[in-house]
């Protein structure tokens, strides 16, 4: 394992945190711990490949840090996975929604946190973009940059968490096409990931709000998926 692959691991229960890192390590990955949000943002967090964050801590929660991670362009970037006792349905979606790349349920066995950990890893290494790639994609009003991670509707900066992003971005380089939801799942999210399928419509719901009079043009296909109509 390559040394520079560090992990940091934000729970404030130190028996978890000691137990991570013992078994992260024995991986080969360098890992730290912070028993608390407030501990983690003292630390220089973009020295990070991944961050695994409790929900429930103190006076800033994890929902909490991770926006504040990826509001700064220094650590925007940095996958996020969720180890959390919160379990319902609007819980998973807040935290898939704020660009979170994994979502784990407390009790865990550790074993699966390594494979995920492994595995949005993995995804994050083969996700450079060549080139080409980075090309601004557009369609009247509406304009993306992915290598800026921007996107503006008539001349405004619209924002949006990663995965809105991403969608929006397969959506217009795909004109006409149309996606199923498994294949969105697929695509803007891996398939081992805990993603409920209502996740994409409300993404989708999202997305034609923020592009205002170009909403319409996400169109939905009965019994089939999304896609954009040009």
């Amino acid at each position: 394992m390559n040394d520079k692959t560090r992990i940091l691991v934000v729970d404030d229960e130190e028996t978890l945190c000691e137990a991570l890192r013992f078994n992260l390590e024995a991986e080969g990955y360098a890992v730290d711990t912070a028993l608390s949000a407030e501990e983690a943002l003292t630390m220089d967090l973009s020295a990070y490949s991944l961050i695994l964050l409790d929900i429930m801590m103190g006076s800033i929660s994890g929902i909490q840090l991770a926006a504040i991670l990826k509001k700064k362009d220094t650590t925007a970037r940095i996958p996020i996975i969720f180890c959390t006792a919160k379990d319902t349905e609007d819980d998973m979606i807040v935290g898939l929604d704020i660009g979170a790349d994994d979502y784990i349920t407390k009790p865990y066995s550790i074993r699966n946190v390594l494979a995920r950990v492994r595995t949005v890893l993995r995804r994050t290494a083969s996700n450079v973009e060549p080139l080409s790639m980075n090309a601004p994609v557009t369609f009247q009003g509406i304009s993306v940059f992915p290598e800026r991670k921007l996107c503006t509707v008539n001349g405004k900066e619209v924002k949006m968490p990663r995965k809105e992003f991403e969608l929006l971005l397969m959506l217009l380089r795909n004109p006409g096409r149309v996606f199923s939801r498994d294949e969105i799942l697929q695509r803007i999210w891996p398939e081992d990931v805990i993603v409920l399928g209502r996740v994409v419509d409300v993404n989708i719901t999202r997305l034609r709000s923020k592009l205002g009079e170009y909403g319409k043009n996400i169109v939905t296909r009965p019994g089939y998926g999304y896609g954009f109509k040009v």
